[in-house]
């Protein structure tokens, strides 16, 4: 089968497009013939950084080709022998070993039976990959971390990206309140999305707008920017992060207002794909694909993650 491989880290030129042989599956596992894939900016992450390679892969000790890659969609070509909730011919989708060695970036994956879920019918197989590891860490962080409720007040940054725009949809889902933060050119996109309030953070200081938010969700890298959050979360309020741990400062300050914080990382779990599957077919969320690359195009789909204006999700097809 065709795969895109990695030897070393490095630039999208160490992606490399290879003939391996197709994975074999074991017991608990489905073998899927590969539709679509998504790439989100773990992916460039892991290419690029040899630490987070090890960190979020885990690989075995002479393991030294890679193949990148968890969120997959695609029909079942084989099933295990402990599988029975899946059956040969079903559509399926899902976010696979992550963290972990996914290996999506190919023409068949080996997945664990736990990790994916039927597809909707309403929605094609581009839409389907999308709504995986984007959509599972909005879920997550929202629904597993923060206990979103109806009538929260939840302030979502960086509301146009890949993990934003489900974010503002499913908090919609729990009847909430939403504002989410972004650039000017991402107003109009937010907005239609259902945030009922948008904050452009080139010309508005949001933590001077807002002090009384029930949830913030923050995906920035940055600890000044997670210090203007807690500012914008009300007393005993949460503020979960995509990115940065709360210690020195950060924890004081959290502390000081009585907050729940967490930093999160998203985890395979078939349940919560059942979820998201859920609320796709009852169309109260729909992925927001911006642009599709064909496989063997795939190093360019990484550069336009990386560019950072990607509004949405990116997607790659076999």
């Amino acid at each position: 089968m065709k795969a895109f491989t990695l030897k070393e880290n490095g630039g999208i030129e160490n992606l490399q497009l290879s003939e391996i042989n197709n994975p074999e599956i074991n017991a608990g596992e489905v073998l899927i013939k590969v539709k679509a894939v998504s790439i989100n900016p773990i992916d460039t992450i892991v290419r690029q950084n040899r630490s987070s390679l090890l960190r979020i892969l885990g690989p075995e000790k002479d393991e030294n080709r890679f193949i990148l890659g968890w969120d997959v969609s695609g029909v079942i070509e084989k099933t295990g022998s402990d599988v029975t909730e899946f059956k040969e011919g079903d559509k399926v989708f899902g976010m696979i070993n992550f963290p972990g060695h996914g290996k999506a970036y190919a023409e068949y994956v080996a997945a664990p039976a736990k990790h994916i879920a039927l597809k909707p019918g309403n929605i094609s197989f581009e839409e389907a990959a999308a709504a995986t590891l984007s959509a599972m860490t909005a879920w997550q962080g929202l629904v597993t971390h923060a206990k979103i409720k109806e009538g929260d007040k939840v302030l979502i940054h960086a509301a146009g990206g890949g993990v934003g725009h489900f974010a503002i949809q499913i908090a919609k889902s729990f009847g909430t309140y939403v504002i989410g933060t972004g650039s000017s050119s991402k107003k109009d996109f937010v907005l239609k999305l259902g945030a009922d309030e948008f904050i452009d953070y080139t010309k508005e200081k949001f933590a001077e707008k807002i002090s009384d938010a029930d949830i913030v969700l923050d995906s920035i890298p940055k600890q000044e920017h997670l210090l203007r959050s807690i500012a914008a979360t009300k007393d005993g309020g949460t503020l979960i992060s995509i990115k940065s741990y709360f210690e020195g400062e950060l924890a004081e300050k959290a502390k000081a207002k009585g907050l729940y914080t967490d930093r999160i990382l998203v985890n395979s779990n078939g349940n919560d794909m059942k979820q998201i599957a859920r609320l796709l077919e009852e169309e109260k969320i729909h992925p927001h694909v911006s642009e599709i690359f064909k496989f063997e195009d795939l190093p360019k789909a990484h550069q336009q993650i990386e560019s950072g204006k990607t509004m949405g999700k990116v997607v790659v097809v076999l």
